[in-house]
């Protein structure tokens, strides 16, 4: 595999570093227990607002300023510092209508978590009204941390502010009493905290000033992931780390929408969106404007299972619900269901408007839309209102199928089909919703999410979950994504999810986007995120004009950077390229010295030992062609060369006189010359490698300049066909060799070099007289 343009960042890596004012509004978080919601969003300098939704009488929300910043990217991140003593926090507190009185015995308190002076474990509670001025109504808070005492009186144990963990204020509705009943009016209201200031030496935090150049990757976001956080900081990040222009942001399936108590203190959703997810989503896409990027909304049929009413669910032949991996779990709408189907467009036409008034252009997806198929093969197509319209449209029970894998009967692809044909109704309604009630131009996308539709075990699966309604033109974007396929190094799933994009829905390059990612698990980051990378890479080389990394809550976990390459990593645009596809001149190039470079520290002990240091894996080759100029006229076939590299400005094909056959004794090459890789039965690509020594201390040198013609590709020994020639060096198969096949190659190649020089120094008459002129080539990594 080449090289991917990626890397992951620690907080070592921060090179350079600014100041930020601590407790900074945009970098506080928010926390609460389910059923209410809350959102920290900061609409102009100075004001921290929450926007609240309460809904039982043991709602508590948190406003979090966290001594540690686990929230930001390894680059961005402000420095640890526990130290709150000689610091002052000041502000005006506002709260609407429905919120706890601050002067009443429940009133907003500040918790303080941390050690005190002996290092023993202290949480100290701190009544914000001992420390105000003016009415309950807007009082002013001057909180001085070397001052704060705990307790609801005045005369409590004095805080050690020396050692802290986080500091935590909290706000309660009106009617709090910490029990889980329902309060007798839901209560969407706010609280304000204006003219906000810090003071005090202590008041700097040092912060990551990281400023990566503009690249072509585009980053993905999520609300369920990212609803704590201010949305401010998200885009703030984003720029920072070199993403722009376009975003795509999934709402979620847990917190954007209004909830109401049914009976058993359950909560279900109710009409449209929450308060809080309107104010939380207004400031991304204002925030997201105000730096120049567009955002496209993303809303799929998953919805969190607690919250979705029972007949709404997708269900198996036994009545089972729909319940994805996630815990808790999530389940899927039924398309059929027109209440659901109802509340989902409801939900669609809000977002709609919402970008619609700050973005003047709406950019929407249907995210991932399917009928639920579980890990064992058991499908979800059997709620009561999709066995009920399918008994009035056709007059028949519909098959029963307790496993969609392997062949299916005509009457079961008959089923199929129609589920198809009533997901495609679904999906195209909720574009429909969107467009209806605004003015503004509406751009529909796509999301086909390829591993659970093109299962290769159920290859039937994809009439119901790729119906032919979808083809192009029916959406103005097709979005790809296959990270469960990326990440397992599935190239045949890869492929298929191309094809299918491509040749079955019909959508051109031009009319696509690809999303690339993500990783799941931290603990497989090393290996899963070269893979994302690579993918990313790929796509934007097949051309697809959009491709995203999913998404920003792994990316600032695992610190992942792209990287920009030779001023810009979108190759679709290069005119320039790094390495010249032309050979240096044979008949000078035969006549060239040189070899193979290592770089070794060596560190000679006093006893006489040795310590060495390994630096490169690989050699790097080095020559001087100037033996090769013999004449006038190599001369000036030498300088038009350099001429047309610009110096070192670009690299080109050298044709090494001792070592340019897959050959180990340098003869002409045969197929079975090199391994290549050992098949799996999945994987497409292999990388034409040359080995070096014994298994166990070889060298294995990847081949990234070989002779076209003259590649040959055999596989257990036999030469086959079926395969095509990539860039640098990589053998694409159309079909995965066996599990456990040995691939091998045979090949002629160049090594990609460079000039060492910007300027030759040469001599007509030192030619002349048989002088060799020193012309030094170095090899160039790819």
């Amino acid at each position: 595999m080449a090289d991917v343009p990626s890397y992951l960042a620690q907080r070592s890596d921060q090179v350079r570093t600014a100041w930020v004012k601590r407790f900074r509004p945009s970098l506080w978080t928010v926390d609460f227990p389910r059923p209410m919601m809350a959102a920290a969003t900061v609409p102009e300098t100075g004001v921290l607002r929450l926007d609240l939704d309460f809904l039982t009488r043991g709602d508590l929300v948190g406003l979090i300023w966290a001594c540690e910043d686990r929230a930001s990217h390894p680059l961005l991140a402000y420095a640890t510092d526990r130290d709150l003593r000689g610091c002052t926090l000041a502000f005006e507190y506002v709260a609407g209508p429905g919120v706890m009185p601050i002067d009443a015995v429940n009133g907003a308190v500040l918790t303080i978590e941390g050690r005190n002076a002996d290092g023993a474990p202290r949480v100290w509670y701190v009544r914000l009204w001992n420390y105000a001025t003016g009415s309950p109504e807007a009082p002013r808070i001057v909180l001085d941390m070397d001052q704060l005492r705990a307790g609801f009186g005045e005369g409590g144990e004095l805080v050690f502010a020396g050692d802290v963990d986080r500091l935590f204020i909290s706000v309660v509705p009106a009617g709090f009493d910490g029990t889980p009943d329902p309060l007798p009016i839901a209560a969407s209201t706010y609280v304000e905290f204006r003219a906000w200031t810090v003071s005090g030496p202590r008041s700097m935090l040092a912060v990551g000033d990281a400023f990566l150049p503009e690249h072509a990757l585009r980053i993905c976001s999520g609300y369920d992931d990212s609803y704590n956080l201010v949305p401010e900081r998200l885009v703030e990040q984003w720029e920072a780390l070199g993403y722009r222009a376009l975003a795509n942001h999934y709402v979620g399936m847990s917190h954007f929408y209004a909830l109401a108590a049914v009976s058993g203190g359950r909560f279900e959703v109710s009409s449209g969106l929450c308060a809080s997810a309107v104010a939380w989503h207004r400031g991304l896409l204002r925030a997201a404007a105000r730096a120049g990027f567009e955002v496209i909304l993303s809303l799929s049929f998953e919805l969190f299972d607690e919250n979705a009413p029972s007949a709404w669910a997708q269900r198996d032949l036994d009545g089972n619900r729909a319940l994805t991996g996630w815990v808790p779990p999530s389940t899927l709408l039924s398309s059929c269901n027109p209440e659901a189907m109802a509340w989902l467009r409801g939900v669609a036409s809000e977002f709609g408007q919402i970008a619609a008034s700050e973005s003047g252009r709406v950019l929407f997806q249907v995210g991932e839309p399917w009928w639920w198929v579980g890990p064992t093969g058991r499908p979800c197509f059997y709620d009561a209102a999709t066995v009920g319209r399918w008994l009035v449209e056709t007059g028949t029970e519909p098959p029963a199928m307790s496993d969609v894998r392997g062949t299916r009967t005509v009457a079961e692809l008959s089923w199929l089909d129609w589920l198809g044909a009533r997901l495609a109704e679904a999906t195209g309604a909720l574009i429909t919703a969107v467009e209806q009630g605004q003015a503004a131009e509406t751009v529909s996308h796509l999301l086909f999410y390829a591993p659970q539709v093109l299962d290769s075990g159920a290859p039937e699966l994809r009439r119901a979950n790729m119906p032919p309604a979808w083809s192009n033109p029916a959406w103005d974007v097709l979005q790809l994504e296959d990270y469960s396929f990326v990440t397992s190094s599935d190239e045949a799933g890869m492929a298929r999810a191309r094809e299918a994009v491509l040749s079955v829905l019909g959508y051109p390059l031009s009319k696509q986007q690809y999303l690339a990612g993500f990783v799941l698990d931290p603990r497989h980051a090393l290996t899963e995120w070269p893979l994302v990378a690579s993918a990313a890479s790929a796509a934007m080389k097949r051309g697809v004009p959009e491709t995203f990394v999913w998404a920003w809550p792994q990316v600032a976990r695992d610190g992942f950077v792209w990287i920009q390459v030779d001023g810009s990593d979108d190759e679709r645009g290069d005119t320039m390229q790094a390495v010249h596809d032309v050979r240096f001149p044979l008949e000078l190039g035969f006549d060239a010295v040189g070899g193979p470079e290592f770089s070794t520290q060596v560190a000679q002990l006093a006893s006489g030992h040795e310590q060495r240091n390994v630096q490169w894996a690989q050699a790097r080759l080095t020559y001087d062609a100037g033996l090769g100029i013999r004449s006038e006229a190599d001369l000036m076939s030498l300088l038009a060369f350099f001429r047309a590299r610009r110096g070192r400005g670009f690299g080109f094909r050298l044709r090494d006189p001792l070592d340019h056959s897959s050959s180990p004794t340098g003869e002409a090459p045969v197929p079975t010359d090199q391994l290549i890789g050992i098949g799996d039965g999945t994987s497409l690509t292999f990388q034409l490698v040359k080995r070096y020594g014994f298994a166990g201390a070889e060298e294995v040198r990847r081949i990234t300049r070989p002779d076209a013609q003259s590649v040959e590709i055999a596989v257990d020994g036999q030469v086959v066909a079926g395969w095509s020639l990539g860039p640098f060096g990589t053998i694409l198969f159309e079909d995965p060799p066996s599990e456990g096949s040995e691939v091998r190659a045979g090949y002629l190649f160049d090594v990609p070099v460079r000039f060492a020089v910007d300027r030759l120094e040469v001599s007509l008459s030192g030619v002349r007289s048989g002088e060799a002129p020193s012309v030094p080539l170095i090899e160039v990594r790819e």
